[in-house]
């Protein structure tokens, strides 16, 4: 058979002429035998026009039908957290200050929305996520920024395959699963965080973007972590943090006080890290924790405007086992204060260890 040669366009220009946009298997062999052109050819160059088996439309194309799929087949809610989100337990951890009456508020599964404060790196965050990990409970941590809004926090929708569907945020998340929903600096929020009031109260959430209303789980709490009480800063040593809303601060029951732990506590904590890096020098642990103590008592006093945390003593320790140098691993660690306080640091530490020499240290970090 001789068959006539037709270009592509020339065949979809005949097909749409004789039959329209829309066209079956029937209409295309029809074509065929008026133009002496094999059907496998025809339908070759007419596949991306396909719709269906033996259905064609011209002005459809087979990506655009698969886009249409998706986005029918998109979910209207996305989940956010898929996987497990209880925490894991940490070996060097050992509870102090707050922790027990933390656990015990978790522990109980009521709604009791619970205000810790204290000053920086002394376990406030680290001990609320050890007390859920101890007791199975998923826990949803937020960082608050002064930039946090309600769409960070409740959810908003997001672009998935070419179809807008509604992402719950973390909030939402925290609510249908019953995990405790950790804000984290808390005193960094603007009044954008209002959008939480409801939450606070226990009553759940309608998210008019959806018409969906959210009840919380059994066992759905809102703990907040902050360096002050919601009232700014006086001293300036937290910059950046702001006063909060005395309604939003009035929707927590408790408020607990965290210092830093006691001596014999942080032996014990910085004992544990040490040992998990292989450090057996419990002289050099013992001389940090001294220092940690006269430089706070002082701090406390007005004596000075700086202090060391207990995260600061554990970075210490770490640096330790990477130096191999007391003193290096001090001086790096305390570099993020100025010069003064540096010195005046350094210098106690010299007096408290007798087995270091200040005045090498200078020799030893270009070694």
């Amino acid at each position: 058979m001789f068959e006539i040669k037709m270009t592509r366009d020339e065949i979809i220009e005949g097909l749409r002429a004789t039959y329209g946009k829309e066209f079956t298997a029937a209409d295309v062999r029809g074509f065929c035998r008026m133009n002496d052109i094999a059907y496998q050819t025809v339908t070759k160059k007419i596949k991306e026009f396909s719709v269906g088996r033996g259905k064609w439309n011209l002005e459809v194309t087979t990506k655009a039908v698969e886009n249409i799929e998706k986005s029918f087949s998109a979910p209207a809610v996305q989940p956010t957290f898929l996987q497990n989100l209880v925490p894991e337990s940490d070996s060097t951890f050992v509870k102090f200050g707050s922790f027990n009456d933390v656990k015990k508020v978790i522990q109980s599964k009521q709604f009791y929305p619970t205000f810790i404060t204290g000053l920086s790196g002394n376990g406030k965050t680290f001990g609320v996520e050890q007390a859920c990990a101890q007791l199975k409970r998923e826990l949803i941590r937020v960082n608050i920024t002064i930039e946090t809004d309600e769409d960070d926090l409740i959810g908003g929708f997001r672009l998935v395959d070419g179809a807008t569907v509604w992402h719950n945020g973390p909030v939402i998340e925290a609510l249908e699963r019953g995990a405790i929903l950790l804000l984290d600096e808390v005193d960094l929020a603007s009044n954008k965080i209002l959008c939480l009031q409801p939450i606070l109260e226990g009553k759940g959430l309608f998210l008019k973007k959806i018409g969906k209303f959210v009840r919380p789980e059994v066992g759905f709490n809102v703990i907040a972590t902050a360096n002050t009480k919601g009232k700014g800063s006086d001293d300036g040593r937290f910059i950046g943090t702001n006063v909060l809303n005395e309604a939003f601060l009035e929707r927590f029951p408790v408020t607990f006080e965290q210092d830093y732990p006691a001596p014999s506590i942080e032996k014990r904590i910085l004992g544990g890290v040490a040992a998990n890096l292989g450090i057996t020098d419990t002289d050099f642990i013992a001389r940090l924790v001294d220092w940690g103590d006269i430089i706070r008592k002082t701090f406390y006093d007005g004596g000075i405007e700086e202090i060391i945390s207990t995260r600061r003593l554990v970075h210490i320790v770490r640096a330790y086992s990477i130096f191999n140098d007391k003193m290096k691993a001090i001086q790096v660690c305390v570099n993020r204060f100025d010069d003064e306080t540096k010195q005046a640091f350094l210098e106690l530490y010299d007096k408290v260890d007798a087995d270091v020499d200040l005045d090498k240290l200078e020799d030893k970090m270009y070694d």
